[in-house]
């Protein structure tokens, strides 16, 4: 990976940083031992511009709209891939063949039963309890009832057997969580049938129509990775230390549940809620986001990431039209988000800037129209992101260059000071 060498000159000494390559041309520079030759270490605010570790898994160009997972196009999986067949490539490394695929699918089957104490678990939190925070506890809670598991160094069969374990239950807390706090009672799966046809089931009880199951795979596709982003990383930095996957992919959640990750398309929605209280005028709200001086902003548009466009969005928002012609679906909040959307893509203001629609725009108004309730957006992001996870957390424990994470910081406090005594402090 080594590609020449980069100097740096500091304090009269000129130090060789070797540069590294990766396989789409991205170059970085190795810093592993600056700061024990040197004495200085870098400042990344956000680690904006720092790579944390080499993967396998997912490529990410921001600024061409590029999305592969294991070099396959996001494209192309998204319309012919399932949801199971790809989290099968991201942790495996190679699509299945129909041998490994079937082997895949009964993996997941033999760990559909859910322990009745963590049923009763769930059963117990508040109606109003939200379903992010009742998901990352019960998730947490499975190191109770899981002991083989909890050994740092796991064989390869265990690791095997908690990826589908996890991926299992986690399809079924969600759901069961949902049905909890609906006071109804918990619908177990049914391994005969497909994942995304089952949560489904076991939310609403009676099997969704097949088109419906197929936007579902495709929303849980684009979510299951994303390269470093902040929640990929805790569970890295959680999973450094060693400790067990329940709280590596717990800490995953907690991470995602913050409104500037995961919660961004339930900020979708509230916002449509916004423009609906103020009477569904949005081009007024397209005027104020415009408006330097405005605090209003408009949710599910632009990201950190794309400068360009996000390669999602336009897969997103084909099974979103193709959701709602199916569905029939009459809804003003849907009708004030197509504004949005035609508004912003002839306006010089958001095509100038690049804030094009991006995927939490339009997976918000899939799952409005799937009637998912709006804070369980982010458990529906969990669900598909959970893959991605679990990748990386096997890639990171397989990797001998993994070390427990430890960033540095530079201290701006008080230096050196004397204790003072109670009656003498002013």
């Amino acid at each position: 990976m080594t590609k020449n060498k980069a100097e740096l000159h500091y304090d009269g000494k000129t130090l060789e940083l070797p540069v590294l390559e990766g396989t789409e041309g991205e170059l970085a520079l190795d810093i592993n031992k600056l700061r024990q030759e040197s004495g200085l270490v870098t400042l990344d605010h956000g680690f904006m511009n720092t790579a944390s570790c080499t993967s396998a898994i997912t490529f990410l160009d921001g600024e061409n709209g590029i999305l592969r997972y294991r070099g396959y196009p996001i494209e192309e999986l998204a319309e012919k891939s399932t949801f199971v067949e790809v989290a099968y490539l991201l942790v495996y490394g190679e699509l299945p063949n129909v041998e490994r695929l079937k082997w895949f699918k009964e993996k997941l089957n033999t760990f559909t039963a859910t322990k009745p104490e963590l049923k009763q678990l769930i059963q117990h939190f508040p109606k109003s309890a939200h379903p992010m925070g009742v998901l990352a506890s019960v998730l947490s809670a499975m190191s109770a009832y899981y002991p083989e598991y909890l050994d740092p160094e796991l064989k390869p069969d265990q690791v095997d057997n908690v990826i589908a374990q996890t991926m299992a239950q986690v399809k079924n807390f969600a759901a069961y969580n949902y049905r909890a706090s609906q006071g109804q009672s918990l619908i177990d799966a049914k391994a005969s049938n497909e994942y995304c046809t089952d949560f489904l089931a076991q939310m609403y009880g009676s099997n969704p129509d097949p088109e419906v199951a197929k936007a579902l795979n495709i929303l849980l596709i684009l979510h299951a990775d994303h390269e470093q982003n902040c929640s990929t990383s805790t569970v890295r930095l959680v999973g450094s230390s060693q400790a067990n996957v329940y709280a590596a992919i717990s800490s995953g959640v907690n991470a995602l549940w913050g409104p500037l990750h995961g919660g961004a398309n339930q900020a979708v929605i509230e916002m449509l809620q916004e423009i609906q209280a103020d009477g569904g005028g949005y081009k007024k709200f397209i005027l104020k986001a415009k408006d330097k001086n405005d605090n209003f902003r408009l949710m599910g548009f632009g990201h950190r990431v794309y400068k360009n466009f996000d390669p999602r969005a336009k897969i997103i928002k084909q099974a979103c039209d193709a959701i709602l012609t199916k569905l029939k679906i009459q809804d003003p909040l849907l009708d004030i988000a197509k504004g949005l959307e035609e508004e912003a893509l002839k306006d010089p203001y958001f095509v100038e800037r690049k804030l094009y629609p991006n995927v939490d725009f339009y997976s918000g108004i899939i799952y409005k129209a799937l009637n998912i309730p709006t804070n369980m957006f982010t458990v529906m992001f969990a669900l598909g992101r959970l893959p991605g996870w679990l990748a990386q957390w096997k890639e990171m424990n397989e990797s001998p260059a993994t070390k427990i994470g430890r960033p540095r910081q530079i201290y701006t406090g008080s230096t050196v000071r004397s204790y003072v005594p109670m009656d003498k402090r002013s």
